[in-house]
């Protein structure tokens, strides 16, 4: 059965998601999750979740921050918190944290999504045997290592379908550093780096309590290579709406529902592909490119 998960910006979003016929909402707050849309308030969480719940739908909250000494103090309560509330799960990519799930017996499914470090089925293998219910693959690989990950593993793996790659994460505040630096004041969004020898190159970047995190020129679109997935078992597909915002992003969740629709009744044709891909391509911010990010490469020509 297909997955689609995706991220929300605001309460009103996820409702609108939710409405539309996501399966899981991807959440959190922003002390302990990386990259999100919104860092929601406890409230917002708690309406997010009851909302999504008498739709039959699922809340998985991002716990997957880079946990230093003094965030991991702050860790038990807040997991304690999304128990009570009953969310489905947690992402979580920091050994301590899986730890003080359960030597505090706090009964909350975890997801392993360590970034960049998920390339393998024997990683994932080694943590389902630790009780993870699921991975996040790595954003680089290829189809064909997609194909052999798949062929090896008994937990669903997430894979991003839509939306930005994140290239680079510093703990270190890498913008205000610079403008401080540059006496210039520091603009709240739109913010991009370019190689200078590659003058098309557009690296969002922007920076929060988490630190500076850089993104790939091109957003990731997979919406024409859906079935070749679900033919391979990669089921559970991924939407970020980081920089797609409001309505737009609820919309381009509209298509991949509908090829996820059409994929189940049989009749996800060229021209439908064609015809959903175009009104992705529509709706896509003006300002940021897509492509199929690793999918397509050969994996000997990935350096």
């Amino acid at each position: 059965m297909i997955e689609l998960i995706t991220t929300a910006e605001s309460v009103d979003q996820a409702k609108g998601l939710i409405r539309a016929g996501v399966d899981t909402l991807y959440i959190g707050e922003e002390e302990f999750g990386l990259r999100l849309p919104a860092s929601f308030s406890r409230e917002e969480m708690i309406e997010i979740t009851e909302f999504a719940h008498t739709y039959n739908k699922r809340i998985c909250v991002a716990v997957n921050a880079i946990m230093h000494n003094d965030r991991i103090k702050e860790v038990i309560p807040y997991l304690e918190f999304l128990q009570k509330i009953g969310v489905d799960s947690i992402t979580v990519g920091d050994p301590g944290v899986i730890h003080l799930l359960k030597i505090n017996k706090i009964d909350i499914p975890y997801v392993y999504d360590a970034h960049t470090m998920i390339a393998s089925a024997k990683q994932i293998n080694f943590w389902m045997k630790r009780g993870a219910i699921g991975a996040v693959l790595a954003r680089e690989l290829t189809f064909e290592e997609l194909k052999t990950i798949a062929a090896q593993v008994t937990i669903p793996i997430e894979i991003l379908v839509y939306g930005a790659t994140c290239i680079h994460h510093s703990k270190r505040p890498l913008l205000e550093n610079y403008f401080n630096f540059t006496e210039q004041s520091m603009p709240s969004e739109g913010l991009f780096i370019s190689e200078p020898k590659k003058p098309d190159s557009h690296y969002s970047i922007f920076e929060d309590m988490n630190g500076t995190h850089i993104f790939a020129t091109n957003d990731v679109n997979l919406l024409p290579y859906l079935e070749s997935l679900v033919d391979v078992g990669l089921t559970q597909w991924k939407l970020d709406g980081i920089f797609t915002h409001g309505d737009d992003f609820i919309e381009i969740a509209r298509l991949f529902i509908e090829a996820k629709q059409a994929l189940a009744a049989g009749n996800l044709t060229e021209k439908l592909i064609e015809q959903l891909n175009g009104q992705l391509i529509s709706l896509h911010p003006k300002e940021r490119s897509l492509d199929e990010g690793f999918f397509l490469k050969d994996p000997n020509d990935v350096k």
